[in-house]
């Protein structure tokens, strides 16, 4: 949503590592807090339902919050603005968060007080007509979706939002339609954008209709298009790259003001029709964004929940220093969820070529120490492999005996290399260079050294670390990693971590795997029309790439956040790893 949700890993996931972004306990997890062993079941225990919805589920309103009210001002309280705004140039978590009020897309996500999810229509009228195995897709708007000046949303807005994807300023949003429409990963080659007065010939619009015909079956493409950066942007008030400094809405808020860095105020949309939209409630009458402050600060403030920071909700997670204080002295405003992203230990199958040395190296990992480094608990809970529990079709499975010995067990790891013939083998060991990763090499390299191998450790500054990994040629044998799938089915974690495709030089392939049994099962899995059958074969494929040992499993991370007192129904976004603005309200 990266930024997707795989970029908001690539972005955040350094910090996460470094100590920095960490989140809340697990309701599951009995592990203590010393970073020894004990079984854990909460990665079963939260896994989410996702389903997809019909038309009667496609129509508003969105059921109501019980105890809610509308009116009343929520204050947010930001370290940073949003780098985004345009729905075009939207591939980040947070930008999406702000985005939900603001930018409707084709389908997007019911979220339940359970939450289960439901694939649904937003803007269309049901979650599209899908033929010819999936390679053509048509939706049909519902009647009464307007812009804020009140015209209405037509699928000229919606073609030209799509449209504006291929334009050379539009650098920063998701890429996957553009592809599939033209056949080719250079699509920019294939058609430059609207702006020359000429459309794609592989979108059709008739009437309130719009039909996609794509070069390649996409049986989750209903999916694909609940993504922002597939929003429409109306024809007539496209200003093309300043449209990213106020964007026309077609949600529940418009922007009534933005001065870059300092704040944001939304007001209501009074052209938005609560009876044509299932998703957003909608309660405040305002949000007030102010930025430039500092996590600490803002959970402080909260902390102190004086004056306007009663109704306030912090943005980011809760520092690591402070969640302790906020467990103990604001449990009942504290909120914390599972979060989309997965932690890993990426192992280079092109140099670690041996399955018996990655199975040792997955063997004498002490994963449950690296947590404890990073907060214990608040880290995440332990996984056990790279499909997340919030994607659909999620099924507990624990090839490596992760749960039963989160510890590691570095002399079971000697006996598997010296069976292998392998003892002493050298491993180059890759982390960041910053005060938490420090101590987690230590940590390693005694564990490694304990189970056998020789440790070589190579220290590389943050701000390049994916540079330096993603280079098909990086010398290193292992290095962390972290993923999250841009929409919950399997195809956006396998396709682009374990299709052979990809390894290239910065391509996702991290673990440089190829293996044409796994490249078979993305193909079938891929070309499953029926979605209950791909999302059991997805499912299949996390345990299939699990056993191929290209990566050690780390946590299914978590996030934790804070409100004030004044604030009701403060729940996270699955999807964004944030709050829900069109689920709270203000009590009084």
């Amino acid at each position: 949503m990266s930024f997707s949700r795989r970029n908001f890993l690539i972005a955040t996931g350094v910090a996460a590592a470094a100590g920095s972004v960490l989140t809340a306990c697990s309701s599951g997890d009995t592990t203590n807090n010393s970073g020894g062993g004990g079984k854990q079941e909460a990665a079963k225990a939260n896994a989410t339902v996702v389903k997809i919805g019909t038309a009667e589920d496609s129509k508003g309103p969105a059921p109501e919050v019980a105890g809610a009210k509308k009116g009343g001002t929520v204050y947010l309280l930001n370290d940073d603005d949003f780098s985004h705004l345009d729905p075009q140039r939207i591939y980040y978590a947070w930008n999406s968060l702000a985005a939900m009020v603001i930018s409707r897309t084709l389908t997007g996500y019911k979220i339940a007080d359970d939450g289960s999810q439901t694939l649904v229509g937003d803007l269309a009228t049901d979650t599209g007509t899908m033929k010819d195995g999936g390679k053509t897709w048509s939706f049909t708007l519902k009647d009464g979706i307007k812009w804020e000046d009140g015209s209405d949303v037509t699928v000229d807005d919606v073609r030209h939002g799509i449209e504006r994807c291929f334009a050379n300023f539009i650098t920063e949003g998701a890429f996957y339609v553009q592809t599939w429409l033209t056949g080719s990963a250079d699509y920019r080659k294939s058609y430059p954008g609207p702006y020359g007065g000429k459309h794609l010939k592989s979108i059709e619009t008739s009437g309130k209709t719009i039909t996609f015909h794509l070069s390649e079956a996409r049986p989750d493409f209903n999916y694909v298009l609940a993504m922002h950066s597939y929003a429409p942007t109306p024809v007539k008030k496209d200003t093309k790259q300043d449209y990213d400094k106020k964007p026309f809405s077609n949600g529940p808020y418009r922007i009534k003001s933005h001065v870059t860095d300092k704040s944001m105020t939304l007001v209501r949309n009074e052209h938005w029709d609560p009876a044509t939209d299932p998703i957003r409630n909608a309660y405040p009458d305002q949000f007030d964004f102010t930025f430039g402050i500092e996590q600490l600060t803002a959970i402080d403030r909260l902390l102190a929940d004086a004056g306007k920071d009663q109704y306030a909700t912090s943005w980011r997670t809760i520092p690591q220093e402070r969640i302790q204080k906020a467990q103990t002295e604001a449990k009942d405003r504290v909120f914390s969820e599972l979060g989309n992203g997965v932690s890993v230990y990426w192992i280079n199958t092109g140099r670690v070529k041996d399955k018996s040395v990655r199975e040792a190296l997955i063997k004498a990992w002490p994963t449950a120490a690296i947590r404890q480094l990073q907060g214990g608990a608040v880290r995440g809970d332990y996984a056990t492999g790279i499909m997340s529990p919030l994607v659909a079709g999620y099924e507990s499975q624990d090839v490596w005996g992760r749960l039963k010995n989160p510890a590691g067990d570095p002399k079971a790891a000697k006996e598997i290399l010296k069976k292998a013939g392998k003892s002493g083998y050298k491993v180059v060991y890759a982390y960041q260079n910053d005060p938490t990763q420090a101590k987690i090499k230590v940590v390693v390299e005694n564990a490694l050294k304990a189970a056998g191998f020789e440790v070589v450790t190579k220290g590389i500054d943050s701000t390049t670390w994916y540079d330096q990994v993603g280079k098909l040629d990086n010398q290193f044998d292992v290095y962390w990693g972290g993923w999250s799938a841009d929409w919950p089915t399997g195809y956006s974690v396998f396709q682009p971590l374990f299709d052979s495709k990809n390894v290239v030089d910065q391509g996702q392939n991290y673990s440089h795997l190829k293996d044409p049994a796994v490249d078979a099962a993305i193909k079938a899995a891929t070309a499953e029309t029926d979605q209950e059958k791909a999302n059991k074969m997805w499912a299949a494929l996390d345990k299939q790439v699990t056993e191929t040992g290209a990566f050690i499993p780390d946590v299914y991370m978590r996030r934790i956040y804070m409100h004030g007192s004044k604030l009701g129904n403060v729940k996270m976004d699955p999807n964004f790893d944030g709050s829900m603005l069109y689920k709270m309200y203000v009590k009084s």
